[in-house]
């Protein structure tokens, strides 16, 4: 009888213990899963805003975000920088001498030369002159070369802008240019003369032609593009 109470009590001290230990292996479970869980939501809600926030793969470990600004225009500041277009002003112009027309432009139709007595074109405008007379540049320019001409003597050319040149014949052998000179409207180049051998009945005069581009072009047009 002693014997049955003994081991009575000892059964149900050993199941008060399993008792225990299943009730300790129950909350170490629970707690491992509540655990575990808060760790994945956490986890799950940094990625979110990380994705969000930031693409993968752009920032490193010691990146730092900085907001983005628009760039300013440079378009005023270029403008207001930007010099003017300068204006091109119009070509000036003056007769090289002050006398008459003797002898007119004809490169259209044949002309009746009086001291070679034949028909022939005429590139330029004789205009009278007293011998010695000064001769002055018809513009602005540059002198290209100072020659004699085997029909029209002593020569001096110019060249101007926009495709212009001028020459100047029949002049005495001491011109007053050279070469390469910068020469301005109405600055003497040269003298009236007597070399041009194909217009000595002409008497004292100037032979004045023109020409754009190489092609040949009444003097009259070249002296109406401005006077001075």
């Amino acid at each position: 009888m002693s014997d049955n109470k003994r081991n009575g009590r000892g059964l149900s001290g050993k199941g008060y213990y399993i008792a225990l230990m299943l009730c300790a292996a129950a909350i170490g479970t629970t707690s491992y899963l509540y655990y575990q869980n808060a760790r994945q939501a956490e986890q799950a809600a940094v990625q979110e805003t990380v994705s969000v926030e930031i693409p993968a793969g752009t920032m490193g470990s010691d990146d730092i975000a900085v907001v983005a600004t628009q760039p300013q225009s440079t378009t005023a500041a270029t403008q207001a920088t930007q010099p003017a277009a300068t204006e091109k002003k119009p070509l000036q112009t003056v007769s090289p001498v002050s006398g008459d027309v003797i002898s007119g432009y004809s490169m259209e139709a044949l002309s009746y030369n009086q001291t070679t007595r034949d028909w022939r074109v005429h590139n330029g405008v004789d205009l009278a002159a007293e011998a010695g007379a000064p001769v002055c540049a018809a513009a602005d320019g540059e002198v290209y070369t100072v020659y004699e001409d085997d029909s029209l003597g002593y020569s001096v050319v110019i060249r101007h802008n926009d495709g212009y040149t001028t020459c100047y014949a029949n002049l005495t052998e001491d011109t007053a240019v050279m070469p390469g000179d910068t020469v301005t409207m109405g600055q003497t180049i040269g003298y009236v003369g007597s070399s041009a051998i194909v217009e000595t009945t002409l008497g004292s005069h100037v032979h004045f032609s023109v020409t754009q581009n190489n092609e040949p072009m009444d003097p009259a047009e070249f002296l109406a593009l401005g006077s001075g």
